[in-house]
């Protein structure tokens, strides 16, 4: 079990910014950004990245879990510096995971930020390939990893505040 550092920037009801240091090995396991556009930065260090869109999706009412077919839209190495990524809520890889190949640090900005009272909470999720399907799996909800392990830190940056900023 590897510890994921995270430094949370700044939050507010329009947006969230942070900062994710992995060590090498670090995994975050498949999950999601429901409703919400994510752009990410990959500011050092390489990683592994697997990212998925539905196909199609089901909500069993008899476990009140999701499950449905997922395209893969990505699987790649990733090293830095990379031109910033974008995951819009249902396009452009919303479900994915990463592995960190070298200790890494990827900066995410999430708008709008997760809310679990607005509906937007984060799901994990199983992916189960399909050889007949090459790039297709059966994506399956879990429950949060046990293994799983972020610690927060403090940011020591100068203050962020937005309020001067927004259009």
């Amino acid at each position: 079990m590897s510890e994921i550092t995270y430094i949370h920037i700044h939050e507010c009801n329009d947006f969230s910014i942070g900062v994710f240091c992995f060590p090498a090995g670090g995994t975050f396991p498949l999950h999601d950004h429901p409703g919400m556009t994510v752009f990410s930065k990959l500011l050092y260090g390489s990683l592994y990245t697997k990212a998925y869109d539905w196909v199609s999706v089901y909500n069993s009412t008899a476990t009140t879990r999701t499950f449905g077919l997922g395209g893969l839209v990505r699987e790649e190495m990733v090293n830095a510096p990379t031109q910033t990524s974008i995951l819009f809520p249902n396009c452009g890889g919303n479900i994915h995971t990463f592995t960190a190949i070298t200790p890494c640090a990827i900066l995410d900005v999430l708008t709008p930020p997760y809310s679990d009272d607005l509906g937007r909470p984060s799901t994990y999720y199983f992916d189960i390939l399909i050889p007949s399907l090459p790039g297709y799996s059966v994506l399956e909800e879990r429950e949060l990893p046990d293994d799983l392990v972020v610690a927060g830190a403090p940011y020591l940056g100068p203050p962020v505040d937005a309020r001067d900023h927004i259009c």
